[in-house]
């Protein structure tokens, strides 16, 4: 009878309109900010505009860059296997002083073009195009033409100048000045740049800040919606958290990407300033028990500190994993970068599977930082290449929404120390067209040998009963299994490497 009277249609009609308000006190208010869909999701492809529509000439035998009227001309193609921002590396002229040569020698030809990390010359610095690349009304017929394409075009910024940079004799005050007289280059040990001069933000930020700012601005009234940002840890955080709050004011679509390889701490803090997406350790995370760790690290501990973006390869960093394991490891991180992250991927290349590292390095030989790279893409879709895989995960990713969400991940054990096992599940709630979504994703990590293994799924994180039975439909290969709590698979590196599961209960 108490307790009747306690929830009586009366007591509970007072409550709602007056409720009891002892021993509460406000919180603070904070700025809610909401990002367009892909902050979160997307698939990205890197491009070094010079090599597309590089050839040597026939008479001469010297090298004819590409430009970015022929580069346009690889857009289809990239459109084709479903990505939805093409990301440019540096644009801008070159200088020629300490100029690098091929695979990172000190003593350039007359006909190396040079790093394009190395910004600056007579030409003009971060908001010019090298003339050899054309002009602003070609760039404008390059960012037109990805968009009738359906992607988006984002360009790399590396905040740093050549020696020939016009900040060098203009602003000296920008730089560092060793006790010589001379400008210090930038390191990143073992690494040297001798081609390059890193700005001190020390020495007159708000300068400096000004003309960033300018540069960004350039861009983006170019049509530019991202950036990817070389190094940003080697800058005040105090410097991104003011100049993306400020784009953000004005632009609130625009993107950025953070190319920050180093101590989760401050991965974290450029993501907690405003950084939209980071490149992440998953290109170093090979094993299944490295991979389950990380994957759980990325949707659950650190989500609200950063979105994570898998690259398996980058133009810097091709792991022994990759140099070794071939076409088998190519496929097999594709896979795990497409469906274990929202946002993923690729250097141009990749669908050729280029895996020769130069010697001590773990970076490609005759790395396109250093020298024109015209490729052969017609090889890439015979057995020799994975773009027909590459364009399968971009279209199961966009099939399943899923897999556009990043804190919905659960990792399933196995019976093999090889056989990797995930799965991501949208609630019908959630679900832009209310059906819910549940992906499995199994991946055999050895890229040498075949391997089975028994799966122990986590039904109640399928939305199933224990003693539940499903199909399993593959989404790589249209085939369709029985499947219960306790699967058998078995998976070969060199033809079926992983399966791509829609869990279908009807």
């Amino acid at each position: 009878m108490r307790l009747a009277a306690g929830t009586a249609p009366e007591v509970v009609d007072l409550l709602s309109a007056a409720p009891l308000r002892d021993y509460v006190s406000p919180s603070a208010t904070y700025t809610l900010v909401v990002d367009r869909p892909l902050a979160l999701a997307g698939a990205w492809y890197e491009l070094f505009p010079r090599s597309e529509g590089a050839r040597r000439d026939p008479d001469t035998g010297h090298w004819v860059t590409g430009t970015l009227r022929t580069a346009a001309e690889r857009l289809p193609a990239i459109a084709q296997m479903g990505f939805d921002v093409v990301y440019l590396t540096p644009i801008h002229p070159i200088g020629t002083t300490n100029r690098k040569g091929r695979n990172n020698t000190l003593n350039a030809r007359p006909e190396d073009p040079g790093s394009p990390y190395a910004i600056g010359s007579p030409d003009g610095g971060h908001d010019a195009i090298h003339p050899d690349l054309g002009d602003f009304d070609d760039f404008d017929a390059f960012v037109a033409r990805a968009r009738d394409l359906g992607m988006e075009v984002a360009l790399d910024v590396a905040l740093q100048a050549s020696p020939d940079h016009p900040w060098v004799t203009e602003r000296p005050e920008w730089f560092t000045t060793r006790a010589d007289g001379s400008i210090a280059y930038a390191e990143n040990p073992p690494k040297k740049y001798q081609d390059i001069y890193p700005l001190n933000f020390d020495n007159d930020y708000p300068g400096i800040y000004a003309a960033v700012r300018g540069v960004l601005q350039t861009w983006i009234d170019h049509g530019v919606t991202a950036f990817r940002v070389d190094n940003p840890h080697t800058k005040p955080v105090r410097f991104w958290e003011e100049i993306l709050a400020d784009v953000r004011a004005d632009h609130p679509d625009v993107i950025f990407l953070s190319e920050a390889f180093t101590k989760p701490a401050m991965m974290h803090a450029l993501g907690m300033v405003g950084f939209h997406q980071s490149y992440t350790y998953f290109t170093w995370r090979h094993s299944k028990a490295e991979l389950a760790a990380y994957f759980t690290e990325v949707a659950h501990e650190s989500a609200h500190l950063m979105r994570p973006s898998f690259w398996p390869t980058t133009h810097d960093i091709l792991t022994p994993y990759m140099q070794q394991g071939g076409q088998a490891a190519f496929a097999i991180r594709a896979v795990l970068a497409a469906t274990g992250s929202p946002t993923w991927g690729v250097y141009s290349g990749y669908e050729l599977v280029e895996h020769i590292a130069r010697p001590g390095a773990q970076e490609q030989i005759d790395n396109e930082k250093y020298e024109f790279k015209p490729r052969d893409w017609e090889a890439a879709r015979t057995e020799y290449g994975i773009t027909d895989l590459i364009t399968r995960l971009n279209q199961i990713r966009r099939r399943h929404p899923a897999l556009q969400q990043l804190r919905n991940l659960t990792v399933h054990p196995t019976t093999d120390d090889a056989t990797f096992c995930f799965s991501k599940r949208l609630r019908a709630e959630h679900a832009p067209d209310g059906r819910e979504d549940v992906v499995i994703v199994v991946v055999n990590t050895d890229p040498y040998s075949s391997r089975s293994a028994h799966l122990d799924l986590d039904m109640q994180a399928l939305g199933l009963a224990a003693d539940a039975t499903f199909t399993a439909h593959d989404e790589l290969t249209g085939e369709s299994y029985p499947w219960n709590a306790r699967p058998w698979v078995h998976l070969d590196p060199f033809g079926r490497c992983a399966h791509v599961l829609e869990v279908q209960t009807g």
